[in-house]
């Protein structure tokens, strides 16, 4: 009897202490490109949909560590080590920088990518297929894209000889986005005109003259940290002011007054991102995780813009927009 009441106090006690350890909660870390904590985004309300989605709750049964670059490259090393050293069981990164300070920062935390450029190019992965390392996620395919903006460009000015690219020289995925434009230039018989800027404060009225002096009969932005976050107003307006038709590769330009976009959805793009990274809470390794390639793309033009500085669009092409603004 001894023993029966022994065992049964020990099961118990045992039954009671593992009552009282906490199911661990995975904390996620998410490093955004855009917006700032008092206002995300829609890529971070994207992500927040996503998760939702698939049952968490921010703050239930999952927590995520939010941190925004503000359009501040120099900013991306210290945002990665204060998301590494909350040892969060997945990063969420968008710009290559940051994507690389974590590749180098740790080999045990998953990292879910949404990536600008070729992820295998740039060294980030093995293949599409079989990534390796802790890396995976989604490349947005801004470059592949890259021919198919400057033919729509074509499309509304048949005559198009010269398109200025505007792009940050210290951004290094910018670097490779223009060889992607130069190259598609030279099968469409377009000439490029680099218009660079650098640091935080660009000088966006010398790069216009620049451009009007050079005869640019339009303009591509390169989207990255600082020209996305920061300056799309001031872009869209000075190709206004200098009629210069544009091309952007994210909606939030044509949104702020840009003439057109097309992109692979960015909504899309950050909602599959929360997929991956319940695989991985679920035990699924980035490395068997292949790179799933965006399947929904998105043309938006803006009217409004095209009565403004004389354009007509054509018909043709209006059909095929995804979303005209008025």
């Amino acid at each position: 009897m001894v023993c029966v009441a022994l065992v049964a106090l020990l099961f118990a006690v045992s039954f009671h202490a593992g009552a009282q350890q906490p199911k661990k909660v995975p904390r996620i870390g998410f490093l955004a490109v855009q917006g700032d904590p008092s206002n995300p985004g829609p890529w971070v309300e994207a992500f927040q949909q996503g998760l939702r989605e698939l049952g968490y709750t921010e703050g239930k049964n999952i927590v995520v560590e939010y941190r925004y670059i503000e359009g501040k490259l120099d900013r991306i090393p210290g945002l990665v080590a204060e998301l590494v050293q909350l040892k969060v069981d997945v990063l969420v990164l968008v710009a290559l920088p940051s994507i690389r300070a974590a590749k180098q920062a740790t080999k045990t935390i998953s990292i879910v990518m949404v990536a600008t450029v070729d992820p295998v190019a740039t060294g980030l992965i093995d293949s599409l297929a079989h990534p390796g390392g802790n890396i995976t996620g989604l490349p947005r395919l801004q470059r592949e894209l890259s021919g198919k903006r400057l033919e729509l460009l074509k499309e509304v000015i048949p005559k198009i000889v010269r398109v200025g690219v505007l792009w940050e020289t210290d951004d290094p995925a910018a670097a490779i986005a223009f060889k992607e434009y130069d190259a598609a230039a030279h099968a469409l018989k377009i000439q490029l005109q680099s218009l660079e800027v650098r640091g935080t404060n660009p000088d966006l009225e010398r790069v216009f003259q620049t451009a009007t002096k050079g005869r640019a009969n339009a303009l591509i932005t390169v989207s990255n940290v600082l020209l996305s976050s920061r300056y799309p107003k001031q872009i869209a307006n000075l190709a206004i002011k200098n009629r210069l038709p544009s091309m952007s590769e994210n909606s939030r330009f044509v949104e702020a007054g840009g003439l057109m976009s097309y992109s692979a959805n960015d909504a899309e793009s950050y909602r599959r991102a929360a997929v991956y990274v319940d695989k991985i809470l679920k035990g699924t390794k980035p490395a068997d995780l292949p790179i799933e390639q965006p399947t929904k793309f998105e043309f938006v033009i803006n009217l409004k813009t095209a009565k403004q500085i004389g354009l007509m669009i054509p018909q043709s092409v209006l059909y095929r927009a995804d979303r005209v603004i008025k």
